[in-house]
Formats: structure tokens, C-alpha cells, sequence
């Protein structure tokens, strides 16, 4: 038999599992091995980033990290960093219009002084966890806490007095790490929460009354805007809907092939209209590749240009993974919001 035959055979034999590991045979291994699989990995993003780096606009900044790390960077440089001590994850992170940070842990809330303060604490009881957290005036917190069964809760920090608690369905009633992430107060007094492990985005009002549910597999972020339009982050897309939940804006993740968004979490709408899109890496379970560093950010306009592009892994810069990113100019929430009759 000819070579050139052999291979042929050996090849559609191959395919149809009918022979052993190529191996065996020392001259179709020959063959085949001049045919390289290509190992090219696919660069997260272009050497040269689109907008000013670092210096685009000052920001607020936390990730969920091996460490609770957060920082504020101006003019370009990190002024201001905190790593709150304990185990856990930041999953959720606020300036308050004190100065003040709140941050949700999962194993608890905190808020903590720009000099670096402990000024209040919640501990999530044992088995639960707590990725959100929202303050309602001076004295009160929301915040959902994942459990069986799940939660909205309003305390008062004042008094540590719980006002409120509602609970709430959840996909797998005892597994409490993947059942919620964001949740939000809208404009109209109502609750927006994340439900991750049904893929849904689901309105609550006050009296723990569900108002509608959205779609959204993969869901991580929600955030609520004036005009009663629903910004939400899933795993393969930002979408915006009505108050009639019409989608009328997405982002789909594979829309510009040369920036990989593929680990979104928190996602925001900025005064220009664009949209700021988190990216964050899995400090557990990968690797940081030097030459191939991934984004932690990204900047789109309404017709899916990238604008900026936030890539900030060396020192003295070391952001680190990205969950949270808000420009100083553009706060992302405020204490002035309600929830039904709590104010």
C-alpha cells in the first residue's frame, strides 16, 4: 500500500474510533505529527488600550479577591487603600456621601471611615452569607442574606434592632453561596434582587410581595436608574430593560472579539450615557498570565465601542480583580432611597 493511502485509511479509521492511539503506528505518527495543533493563546485584549488608563477618571474600586482589598484612585495613582481583616469576599461596595464605605463580605457588612475605621459591623449568622448591602438614610441598612430560607433585611445600626424580614424563594434552598448576589432599591420604594441560582432578576416590594420577574441565566449585577430602567449583568451579556422589561439595549460579550469580557459581575450606567463593565478573575481557581493579562474593566458606548479599557495588574498599581468600579464624579447610589414605607 502506499504511504499516502495508509494515512488516508489510518486517518478515517481514526475518526471512526476504530484504532488504537496514533502511538502505535510509527509511520502515520510521522505523518501526523508534522500537523501541529495550533497553541496560540488568544490575547484578552490589544497591546495598546483604548482612553486614558489609570487617569480616564478618578474611581472607587473593589474586587472579590483572596483578599478584602478597596482603593480610591486619583489623577492616575491609588490615594487611598483598605484591606478589611477577616475571611470572605467583597461582593458588594459603596461611598456613601460621607466619605464612608460600605461593603457587603459575604460573611457580614461593614462600614469603615476614610481613616480607615471600623464604625459598624453586621456578622452574617453561622451558614448564612451576605453579597449586598444598601443604606437607606443615615441609620439603616438593606441587605439580602443567602440561606434557607433566603432574606431581605432592614437593621438599624444604631440600635443593631432588626426592622424588617421577608423571606424570599430561592432555586436551591441549601446552597447558600450561589443562591444571591446584587440587589437593588428602585426609584418607586420596590427591591431588585439577583436570584444566581434561578437566573432571574426578581421585584419585591415591601411586604415581600413578588411584582415581576426577568429573565437573566447567569445573572451577577443589577442596578436600578431614575427612569425606571433595569441595568443587568450576566455571564455572557449587559442588557437594559423598560419598566415594562423590553429589552431596549445589550451588550452581548462577544460582540467585539478583541476585548474578552468573560467573567462580568457589576455593571453601570455613566452620566455620558456609555456603560462601565466589570471584569473579574478567579483568583482561586486560575493563574495570571503575565504576557496575557486580562481586563478589569471596560467602557462602551450606546453603539458597542470600546472607549476605555482597564488593565492595572502591576504595582503601584495593583488593583487586583474587579467587582466594583464607580467614578467619584458619578456616585452609584445614594442614602436617599426608600423601601415602601421605610426611609
Amino acid at each position: 500500500m502506499k504511504t499516502t493511502t495508509m494515512i488516508s485509511a489510518f486517518r478515517s479509521q481514526l475518526q471512526m474510533g476504530l484504532l488504537i492511539p496514533v502511538f502505535a503506528f510509527g509511520l502515520c505518527h510521522q505523518a501526523i505529527s508534522q500537523e501541529p495543533a495550533s497553541t496560540k493563546v488568544k490575547p484578552f485584549a490589544p497591546a495598546l488600550l483604548p482612553g486614558n488608563g489609570l487617569s480616564h477618571f478618578d474611581f472607587f474600586y473593589a474586587g472579590e479577591a483572596k483578599q478584602e482589598n478597596m482603593y480610591i484612585v486619583r489623577d492616575g495613582k491609588i490615594v487611598w487603600s483598605y484591606t478589611h481583616d477577616g475571611k470572605g469576599e467583597i461582593s458588594d461596595a459603596m461611598m456613601l456621601s460621607n466619605g464612608n464605605i460600605l461593603f457587603a463580605h459575604q460573611y457580614g457588612i461593614a462600614e469603615v471611615s476614610q481613616d480607615k475605621k471600623v464604625l459598624w459591623k453586621y456578622d452574617a449568622p453561622e451558614g448564612t452569607e451576605i453579597h449586598t448591602a444598601q443604606a437607606i438614610g443615615k441609620k439603616l441598612v438593606l441587605f439580602v442574606q443567602s440561606s434557607n430560607p433566603a432574606k431581605i433585611v432592614v437593621i438599624n445600626k444604631e440600635s443593631g434592632k432588626i426592622i424588617k424580614e421577608l423571606p424570599i424563594p430561592t432555586g436551591n434552598p441549601t446552597g447558600t453561596h450561589g443562591q444571591l448576589r446584587h440587589a437593588r432599591l428602585t426609584s418607586k420604594g420596590t427591591l431588585l434582587v439577583a436570584h444566581m441560582d434561578m437566573g432571574k432578576v426578581k421585584e419585591y416590594d415591601s411586604k415581600g410581595n413578588q411584582l415581576r420577574t426577568i429573565e437573566a441565566p447567569g445573572v451577577w449585577g443589577v442596578e436600578s436608574y431614575k427612569n425606571g430602567n433595569i441595568l443587568i449583568t450576566t455571564r455572557n451579556k449587559v442588557f437594559e430593560v423598560n419598566s415594562k422589561s423590553e429589552v431596549v439595549w445589550e451588550y452581548p460579550f462577544e460582540a467585539t472579539a478583541d476585548y474578552v469580557i468573560n467573567s462580568p459581575q457589576v455593571s453601570i450606567r455613566l452620566a455620558n450615557g456609555n456603560t462601565l463593565i466589570g471584569n473579574w478573575f478567579n483568583q482561586w481557581g486560575d493563574k495570571l498570565d503575565k504576557n496575557n493579562l486580562p481586563l478589569q474593566a471596560i467602557e462602551v458606548t450606546p453603539d458597542k465601542k470600546v472607549v476605555w479599557a482597564l488593565r492595572a495588574w502591576d504595582e503601584p498599581a495593583n488593583l487586583g480583580p474587579s467587582t466594583i468600579i464607580v467614578p467619584l464624579s458619578e456616585p452609584r447610589t445614594t442614602e436617599k432611597v426608600k423601601f415602601g414605607e421605610i426611609h
